[in-house]
């Protein structure tokens, strides 16, 4: 059987990149849609309840149910390496993680092995704190150099995964 021609091999291949929003309050949305646009990549916006997304094929409209936490269960039940989950959510950021996607909050932080059980600790013992009625002030509020952060941290991590892919060895047939 001859090869298939590079032009056509790219792309028969399948996109194995996907980007899933938690975005009930994910300020950063729009900057998402324009940078999977660009890479070409596919969108799963989850959220609790109906949420407006643009007119695109690649970008798909989830509402997951008003149930506690039923966006973060729809996203961990099917994320895993190579996809790239945005949230400020702690909880869903480690089970993400743990699935082996890649997490970056709307401010540019990523979220990895490394760091997750720290994060975790801190946001745990911060809930404990508030809860007992200590005041903590909160997080900072979003600003123009966050999004700027965000829109890098997106972009080196799809490449990042990318180039991973390309040089992976391909599977062996059966």
């Amino acid at each position: 059987m001859a090869p298939i021609p590079t032009d056509r091999a790219e792309h028969l291949q399948p996109v194995s990149i996907r980007i899933y929003i938690d975005a009930d309050a994910c300020p950063v949305k729009d900057e998402i849609y324009r940078v999977a646009a660009r890479h070409r990549l596919p969108v799963s916006v989850v959220a609790g309840q109906f949420i407006r997304i643009p007119v695109d094929p690649s970008i798909e409209r989830i509402a997951a149910g008003s149930g506690m936490d039923a966006a973060d269960d729809w996203i961990a039940e099917r994320v895993g390496k190579g996809d790239i989950v945005i949230t400020s959510d702690v909880p869903l950021a480690s089970r993400c993680v743990k699935a082996g996607a890649d997490v970056i909050a709307p401010n540019g932080k990523p979220f990895s092995e490394a760091s997750i059980g720290m994060t975790l600790a801190v946001r745990n013992l911060m809930t404990d704190l508030r809860s007992s009625g200590e005041i903590t002030g909160g997080p900072k509020s979003f600003a123009p150099r966050d999004r700027s952060a965000f829109l890098s941290a997106l972009d080196q991590t799809i490449r990042r995964i990318q180039r991973a892919q390309a040089t992976a060895p391909a599977p062996k047939p059966d």
